[in-house]
């Protein structure tokens, strides 16, 4: 559940089976936001944000968002509740990405910003190189899974339901089935939505968000937190730019205003453009995946 959407009422599945949530005295279910689909009909007695020069604010209040019946201060804690089991979850992952030397991943981005496309190019050029798997997520359909497959690299589908995002729970119920192998480098491709995957912590080692030029040059400022919350930009679909009125640079600068620290390339899975830049990125992190292991394993000198 995310409280931005309410998502999640429906049926997650891992490869085609129904994915049993955890469930202990006092736990806070993780997808759901009403106790009951009663809250929809209460009536509207808060107030609904602010207008300022013709812009309805919904996002002003503490929790920076809005449902139908619920307080802020309500929304806060189930936000709070939520994100700390999750965040519980990604720590397990990101535990064993590093003890074994995992390089992961989480790809987000809108729909049809290119994910798949890149993922499948990027495979074909890391085939015989590195030990690939991968993580698709859709709410519906395993067509990218099946993609992937065909491209050579093993990959598990996650169907989300109504959910609008992956999270950390789902992704270690996967790399069960995945039996991921050590020294090895995970693509996750998270659900298409610039929302809610920027809250969700999968335990990977770095989020890498999409944007292609096919959208527009103020998506980063539409969506800063996802942006907010990537390590690395792919400027995706660049050899469309002599056809387009899209200003790559400016939607760089966009995404720098938001994360100063923000890493880009500008790529085309289609012509190559920015592929051995985007390789050379993951082979180092790969190379420093390893090497954290070595590090740790090194006896450690005490001093008196």
């Amino acid at each position: 559940m995310c409280t931005t959407c309410g998502c999640g009422i429906g049926q997650t599945l891992i490869a085609g089976h129904a994915l049993k949530q955890p469930r202990k005295p006092g736990e806070v279910m993780r997808y759901r936001v009403h106790e009951d689909g009663a809250a929809l009909a209460y009536p509207h007695t808060h107030q609904h944000g602010g207008v300022l020069d013709g812009v309805l604010d919904f996002g002003a209040g503490a929790a920076g968002t809005h449902a139908p019946g619920i307080s802020q201060s309500r929304m806060v804690k189930i936000e709070r509740d939520i994100l700390a089991k999750n965040n519980d979850y990604a720590a397990e992952n990101r535990d064993y990405f590093s003890m074994h030397g995992i390089f992961t991943l989480n790809l987000v981005s809108s729909p049809g910003s290119g994910k798949t496309t890149l993922l499948v190019k990027t495979i074909a050029a890391l085939h015989g190189v590195l030990q690939i798997a991968v993580i698709e997520g859709d709410q519906q359909t395993d067509n990218d899974a099946a993609r992937i497959r065909a491209a050579g690299a093993p990959a598990l589908q996650i169907n989300t339901g109504k959910g609008c995002h992956l999270d950390a729970y789902m992704v270690g119920q996967a790399m069960q089935q995945l039996h991921l192998q050590d020294h090895s480098l995970l693509l996750i491709e998270n659900v298409g939505n610039l929302v809610c995957p920027a809250s969700f912590d999968l335990g990977e080692t770095h989020k890498v968000v999409i944007l292609s030029v096919t959208e527009g040059e103020d998506k980063p400022l539409k969506y800063p937190d996802m942006f907010r919350a990537a390590d690395l930009m792919l400027l995706n679909k660049c050899d469309l730019l002599p056809y387009l009125e899209f200003d790559a640079g400016l939607a760089v600068d966009y995404a720098r205003r938001i994360n100063p620290k923000l890493k880009v390339i500008r790529i085309s899975a289609s012509s190559g453009e920015g592929m051995a830049e985007w390789l050379d990125w993951i082979a180092m992190g790969c190379r420093n995946a390893v090497a954290a292991i070595q590090r740790s394993a090194e006896p450690k000198v005490l001093l008196e």
